[in-house]
Protein backbone atom coordinates (compact mmCIF):
# COMPACT_ATOMS: atom_id res chain seq x y z
CA UNK A 1 0.00 0.00 0.00
CA UNK A 2 1.13 3.03 -1.15
CA UNK A 3 0.95 4.94 2.33
CA UNK A 4 1.41 8.04 0.78
CA UNK A 5 -1.90 7.95 -0.42
CA UNK A 6 -4.33 9.74 1.69
CA UNK A 7 -6.95 7.66 3.24
CA UNK A 8 -10.35 8.02 0.95
CA UNK A 9 -7.46 7.02 -2.35
CA UNK A 10 -6.61 3.51 -0.07
CA UNK A 11 -10.45 2.78 0.33
CA UNK A 12 -10.66 0.87 -3.36
CA UNK A 13 -8.69 -0.02 -6.66
CA UNK A 14 -10.43 2.54 -8.70
CA UNK A 15 -9.76 5.03 -6.28
CA UNK A 16 -6.20 4.26 -5.80
CA UNK A 17 -5.94 4.13 -9.64
CA UNK A 18 -7.38 7.13 -9.51
CA UNK A 19 -5.29 9.11 -7.32
CA UNK A 20 -2.20 7.19 -8.53
CA UNK A 21 -2.33 8.26 -12.35
CA UNK A 22 -5.02 11.67 -12.26
CA UNK A 23 -5.59 13.72 -9.01
CA UNK A 24 -3.47 16.28 -8.38
CA UNK A 25 -1.81 16.08 -12.28
CA UNK A 26 -2.09 19.40 -13.88
CA UNK A 27 -5.09 20.30 -15.68
CA UNK A 28 -5.31 23.45 -17.72
CA UNK A 29 -7.48 22.80 -20.74
CA UNK A 30 -11.11 23.99 -20.62
CA UNK A 31 -12.53 21.03 -21.76
CA UNK A 32 -10.91 19.00 -18.97
CA UNK A 33 -11.98 21.57 -16.70
CA UNK A 34 -15.42 21.54 -17.50
CA UNK A 35 -15.60 17.95 -17.41
CA UNK A 36 -14.06 18.26 -13.14
CA UNK A 37 -16.36 20.79 -12.69
CA UNK A 38 -19.68 18.62 -13.60
CA UNK A 39 -18.45 15.68 -12.02
CA UNK A 40 -17.51 17.41 -8.87
CA UNK A 41 -21.33 19.09 -9.03
CA UNK A 42 -22.48 15.16 -9.46
CA UNK A 43 -20.32 14.28 -6.60
CA UNK A 44 -22.20 15.99 -4.17
CA UNK A 45 -23.60 14.20 -1.90
CA UNK A 46 -22.63 11.17 -2.94
CA UNK A 47 -19.15 9.20 -3.05
CA UNK A 48 -16.41 10.25 -5.30
CA UNK A 49 -16.34 6.51 -5.90
CA UNK A 50 -19.67 6.23 -7.69
CA UNK A 51 -19.27 9.11 -10.00
CA UNK A 52 -15.25 7.60 -10.53
CA UNK A 53 -17.94 4.24 -11.43
CA UNK A 54 -20.21 5.89 -13.66
CA UNK A 55 -17.61 8.77 -15.41
CA UNK A 56 -17.42 6.86 -19.37
CA UNK A 57 -20.75 6.59 -19.15
CA UNK A 58 -20.91 10.45 -18.31
CA UNK A 59 -18.32 11.12 -21.31
CA UNK A 60 -20.46 9.66 -23.36
CA UNK A 61 -23.79 11.17 -22.23
CA UNK A 62 -22.12 14.54 -22.24
CA UNK A 63 -20.73 14.44 -25.79
CA UNK A 64 -17.58 14.07 -24.22
CA UNK A 65 -17.73 17.32 -22.18
CA UNK A 66 -17.46 19.48 -24.55
CA UNK A 67 -19.09 22.53 -23.31
CA UNK A 68 -19.73 24.26 -27.01
CA UNK A 69 -22.21 20.80 -27.72
CA UNK A 70 -23.19 20.88 -24.42
CA UNK A 71 -24.66 24.43 -24.36
CA UNK A 72 -27.14 23.45 -27.07
CA UNK A 73 -28.58 20.64 -25.13
CA UNK A 74 -32.80 21.35 -25.54
CA UNK A 75 -35.51 20.07 -22.99
CA UNK A 76 -34.93 17.06 -24.85
CA UNK A 77 -31.73 16.41 -23.81
CA UNK A 78 -32.57 16.66 -20.30
CA UNK A 79 -35.10 13.72 -20.66
CA UNK A 80 -32.38 11.41 -22.61
CA UNK A 81 -29.84 12.25 -20.12
CA UNK A 82 -32.86 11.58 -16.77
CA UNK A 83 -33.71 8.33 -18.35
CA UNK A 84 -30.36 7.02 -18.62
CA UNK A 85 -29.61 4.61 -16.12
CA UNK A 86 -25.67 4.85 -16.67
CA UNK A 87 -25.48 8.16 -15.15
CA UNK A 88 -26.35 9.82 -11.81
CA UNK A 89 -30.14 10.75 -12.54
CA UNK A 90 -30.52 14.50 -10.96
CA UNK A 91 -32.48 16.58 -13.13
CA UNK A 92 -30.98 19.91 -10.84
CA UNK A 93 -27.53 18.87 -11.58
CA UNK A 94 -28.31 17.78 -15.12
CA UNK A 95 -29.31 21.58 -15.62
CA UNK A 96 -26.30 23.02 -13.55
CA UNK A 97 -24.06 20.89 -16.22
CA UNK A 98 -26.01 22.56 -19.16
CA UNK A 99 -26.06 25.82 -17.49
CA UNK A 100 -22.57 25.85 -16.79
CA UNK A 101 -21.49 24.65 -20.29
CA UNK A 102 -23.41 28.04 -21.37
CA UNK A 103 -21.55 29.77 -19.19
CA UNK A 104 -18.41 28.27 -19.94
CA UNK A 105 -19.23 29.27 -23.68
CA UNK A 106 -20.26 32.82 -22.61
CA UNK A 107 -16.95 33.24 -20.73
CA UNK A 108 -15.07 32.32 -24.42
CA UNK A 109 -17.60 34.89 -26.22
CA UNK A 110 -15.84 37.23 -23.79
CA UNK A 111 -12.50 36.91 -24.77
CA UNK A 112 -11.88 34.33 -21.20
CA UNK A 113 -11.40 30.60 -20.95
CA UNK A 114 -13.12 28.39 -18.61
CA UNK A 115 -9.47 27.28 -18.13
CA UNK A 116 -7.60 30.93 -17.85
CA UNK A 117 -10.37 32.07 -15.26
CA UNK A 118 -9.81 28.86 -12.54
CA UNK A 119 -6.15 29.02 -12.97
CA UNK A 120 -6.08 32.65 -11.92
CA UNK A 121 -6.88 31.21 -9.04
CA UNK A 122 -4.45 29.30 -7.80
CA UNK A 123 -2.64 29.58 -4.67
CA UNK A 124 0.64 31.80 -4.14
CA UNK A 125 1.71 28.56 -1.67
CA UNK A 126 0.44 25.74 -2.88
CA UNK A 127 2.02 23.44 0.08
CA UNK A 128 0.35 25.68 2.03
CA UNK A 129 -2.90 24.39 1.71
CA UNK A 130 -3.09 20.67 2.90
CA UNK A 131 -5.58 18.22 1.58
CA UNK A 132 -7.76 18.25 4.31
CA UNK A 133 -8.64 21.99 4.55
CA UNK A 134 -11.73 21.83 3.11
CA UNK A 135 -11.53 25.07 1.72
CA UNK A 136 -9.34 27.99 0.88
CA UNK A 137 -9.54 31.62 0.28
CA UNK A 138 -8.82 31.37 -3.10
CA UNK A 139 -11.60 28.39 -3.56
CA UNK A 140 -13.95 30.65 -1.62
CA UNK A 141 -13.07 33.45 -4.35
CA UNK A 142 -12.97 30.98 -7.13
CA UNK A 143 -17.03 29.73 -6.29
CA UNK A 144 -17.70 34.01 -6.14
CA UNK A 145 -16.45 34.70 -9.53
CA UNK A 146 -18.20 31.78 -11.23
CA UNK A 147 -21.17 32.30 -10.01
CA UNK A 148 -20.73 35.96 -10.82
CA UNK A 149 -20.94 34.46 -14.41
CA UNK A 150 -23.49 32.55 -14.50
CA UNK A 151 -22.03 28.74 -12.81
CA UNK A 152 -23.97 26.94 -10.42
CA UNK A 153 -23.12 23.92 -8.04
CA UNK A 154 -19.39 25.43 -7.47
CA UNK A 155 -19.34 26.37 -4.40
CA UNK A 156 -15.87 26.92 -2.29
CA UNK A 157 -15.57 22.79 -1.03
CA UNK A 158 -16.67 21.78 -4.35
CA UNK A 159 -14.02 23.88 -5.84
CA UNK A 160 -11.12 23.29 -3.74
CA UNK A 161 -11.98 19.79 -4.06
CA UNK A 162 -11.43 20.63 -8.34
CA UNK A 163 -8.19 22.65 -7.33
CA UNK A 164 -6.78 19.67 -5.71
CA UNK A 165 -7.99 17.45 -8.14
CA UNK A 166 -5.87 19.53 -11.23
CA UNK A 167 -3.31 20.06 -9.32
CA UNK A 168 -3.02 23.57 -7.88
CA UNK A 169 -1.88 22.14 -4.13
CA UNK A 170 0.44 20.13 -4.06
CA UNK A 171 0.61 19.01 -7.42
CA UNK A 172 2.14 16.35 -9.05
CA UNK A 173 4.04 16.13 -12.79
Amino acid sequence: MNTNRPDWANSSELLRDYYDNEWGYIVCDTPGIYERIVLESFQSGLSWETVLKKRAAFREAFDGFDPAKVARYTDGDVERLMSNPAIIRNETKIHAAIGNARATVALEEKGRSLADLVWSFAPEDPIGEGPDAGQSEESKALAKELKRHGFTFVGPITMFALMQAIGMYEHRL
